[in-house]
């Protein structure tokens, strides 16, 4: 097992998910953001109801010491008042890939480009 997660949340819009993941990316919260354009359809119970909506799922790649400070980021941009925001441990993974995601969210931000 390692350090690493994968955080799954749910928006609105596209337009909300891509403005949080870059912002959770620009803070070196995340190494990655991926927004999933195509609507998912939700079906959720909220307020004694079962609701349903059409959503966008976000998918970023961060480290288990990062994930409180992002999940509080997330909390604070999201239009939710109870946003989706939960976080699954990676197992295994390419070694260079999981230790990329421990470079891009170490602090300070020094390095600029590279790819995921």
């Amino acid at each position: 097992m390692t350090d690493k997660r994968v955080v799954l949340v749910t928006c609105g819009s596209a337009r909300e998910a891509a403005e949080i993941g870059k912002a959770m990316v620009e803070a070196g919260l995340a190494a990655c953001a991926n927004v999933v354009t195509v609507p998912v359809m939700s079906i959720y119970r909220w307020k004694g109801k079962v609701e349903k909506a059409s959503e966008r799922v976000m998918i970023l790649k961060t480290t288990r010491r990062k994930f409180p400070e992002l999940k509080r980021a997330i909390a604070k941009l999201h239009s939710y008042d109870v946003p989706e925001i939960i976080a699954l441990p990676i197992a295994e993974g390419l070694e260079a890939y999981l230790e990329w995601i421990a470079d891009s969210t170490s602090a300070p931000r020094r390095r600029r480009g590279g790819r995921k």
